[in-house]
């Protein structure tokens, strides 16, 4: 039997505009961005609509682009669309967990406003990351290990784009001796800092905190976690997860391969931009991706899932 997954995107893909149609068209869309300004005493609208700077630093980026993803699936809802599994990328994970119903939208708003504060007061002085072309993961993490001070594996992306995170000078020179060892390349990221190291497991920690607080519903639906790259089982597990995700490696190419291997042919990337659909054709080109950015993204995925 075919099967559908639907996946979130992290930080990286928003844009100014994104999820604009949606709120000015659909009710139930409107509502959703309405409740994370209410929840987070942010105008979300204003944040994700307008031209504005704050739209790039992680604490708005982390809470603008799950208002835009829960909106979007509160559409998908209204159609009656509806998938086998859920996962999402780092801060995409929540999507993911809103679409299971393990976390409830509003406590998901309040959860990532507070971690994209807490990432973003965690950056350290001195962090970097970099994008590593055209080599394994495993020999990329094989190297970072034989480096001198703290560097490591943040992204199993996609075959051929993984993501290396840490200290600037140990980041440097792990990029020089994979080029020495056959990368085609090692592009320095733009980031605010080196997000999936364990330079934040201090902001890990202090997300555990918020998370206590939080109510974790039974499993409705499974998810895939990035930590494990695995389905969890148990709702216990759910906090824990969500806190070492902040300095562990994101698994996403491990991730889509579970879901493939679990007979899932069909991705359905919710959210601005086309970044998991081009990861997902560097995966496995045999099974189908669609991304839902805007509204007339949604009949052509209604009728080919529906």
């Amino acid at each position: 039997m075919n099967k559908v997954a639907f996946v979130f995107p992290g930080q990286g893909a928003q844009y100014v505009g994104m999820g604009k149609d949606f709120y000015e068209n659909i009710s139930v869309c409107r509502e959703v961005y309405d409740m994370a300004s209410q929840v987070t005493g942010i105008d979300i609208p204003a944040l994700c609509f307008e031209e504005n700077e704050n739209i790039n630093i992680t604490e708005y980026t982390q809470i603008a682009m799950l208002a835009t993803e829960a909106a979007i699936l509160a559409a998908l809802r209204e159609r009656g669309v509806k998938a086998d599994v859920h996962a999402g990328l780092s801060l995409g994970e929540y999507g993911a967990l809103i679409a299971s119903d393990v976390m409830s939208m509003e406590d998901a708003f309040r959860v990532v406003r507070q971690r994209g504060i807490l990432m973003q007061e965690a950056v350290p002085t001195g962090g970097a990351m970099s994008a590593v072309i055209g080599m394994d993961g495993d020999k990329i993490a094989e190297i970072c290990a034989c480096i001198d001070g703290i560097v490591s594996v943040a992204n199993y992306n996609c075959p051929g784009q993984i993501v290396i995170t840490g200290e600037e000078e140990a980041v440097q020179k792990a990029s020089e001796k994979l080029k020495e060892e056959g990368a085609r390349r090692c592009i320095p990221l733009k980031v605010s800092g080196p997000f999936h190291s364990a330079m934040l497991k201090g902001a890990g920690e202090k997300l555990g905190d918020t998370l206590k607080n939080v109510n974790i519903n039974e499993i409705k639906v499974p998810y895939i976690t990035n930590v494990t790259a695995d389905y969890v089982k148990d709702s216990s597990e759910v906090r824990d997860l969500l806190q070492s995700q902040v300095s562990s490696p994101v698994k996403w190419q491990q991730s889509v391969e579970r879901m493939i291997a679990d007979g899932v042919d069909t991705f359905v990337e919710i959210g601005p931009g086309k970044t998991l659909t081009g990861f997902l054709r560097k995966i496995d080109r045999s099974v189908k991706g669609f991304n839902i950015e805007k509204i007339e993204d949604i009949d052509k995925v209604v009728s080919e899932i529906m």
